[in-house]
């Protein structure tokens, strides 16, 4: 059994199917990320439930696979848990080809006991990265572990939620038309302050950027400081360094922001 892990190319995908409200845009003069400390901002903001579960293979006795989930439902708002649920079944993949024979959490399972492995181990969570009143930001995540494995293989996929018009936000949405290679240009910056933090990648950079060079990614996510984007497993370094996080500050990202995006000003 073998899953695919990252999975870019059904979430661009997905939000292209869902974000046919999102033409018309907010009025311009409504900012969609407060200047506050995450503990202020996060007062505002959809509920969350939290629901926890962990299974191994009914009727199995001795190493046997196992499921584990922490996700999330969303009081009042089917849809959003719905998709929450579906993107971490999706997280899964069982190849290339074509798209996986289920559609939620709960057909995964029936197909998981199925074709699993006798130590097979899939975890699934989603968490709340960043809550305000106008955008629900969800950290969803997979790590699955293959009978015979080296080691297992972390995720992860940002879902920017709007509240108001109740679609996902791509990055090329909240982008100044054009701005995109200044976007790019910020990230790189970003990525340079992460190597210059990184022993390995000071002790020989030649050998490093060959064999793990910049990459921009639209795996991005708000948060009070700024954009962060996540790298999946082995995309910008060794597996040892785990999913690396590039901070891109607002003040960096000034024109190239969307007016309805960019933090409110204290002058």
């Amino acid at each position: 059994m073998r899953f695919r892990v990252s999975l870019r190319p059904f979430f661009l995908s997905l939000c292209a199917a869902l974000l046919t409200a999102c033409a018309g845009g907010p009025a311009p003069n409504i900012t969609l990320i407060p200047d506050a400390t995450d503990e202020l901002s996060s007062k505002d903001g959809l509920f969350a439930q939290e629901v926890k579960w962990k299974r191994s293979k009914p009727g199995c006795e001795g190493e046997c696979p196992s499921l584990e989930v922490k996700t999330l439902v969303f009081a009042g708002n089917r849809e959003l848990t719905q998709l929450v649920d579906h993107a971490l079944a999706m997280m899964t993949g069982v190849n290339e080809d074509g798209p996986p024979p289920y559609e939620d959490i709960a057909g995964f399972e029936d197909y998981f006991w199925q074709v699993a492995g006798s130590r097979d181990s899939v975890l699934l969570g989603a968490t709340l990265r960043y809550r305000s009143k106008y955008l629900t930001v969800i950290e969803l995540d997979s790590w699955q572990y293959f009978t015979g494995a080296a080691h297992g293989i972390g995720a992860t996929q940002f879902l920017n939620w709007d509240n108001a018009r109740r679609v996902l936000v791509p990055l090329e949405q909240i982008l100044v038309p054009g701005s995109r290679g200044q976007f790019n240009a910020a990230l790189r910056r970003a990525h340079a302050r992460w190597l210059a933090s990184q022993p390995d990648a000071q002790a020989d950079p030649e050998t490093w950027n060959r064999l793990w060079p910049f990459q921009s990614s639209e795996n991005y996510a708000f948060t009070d400081q700024g954009i962060v984007v996540k790298y999946d497993t082995y995309q910008l370094a060794p597996y040892s360094y785990g999913q690396p996080e590039l901070l891109i500050p607002f003040n960096e990202l000034e024109g190239v922001l969307k007016v309805d995006y960019a933090p409110l000003r204290s002058d």
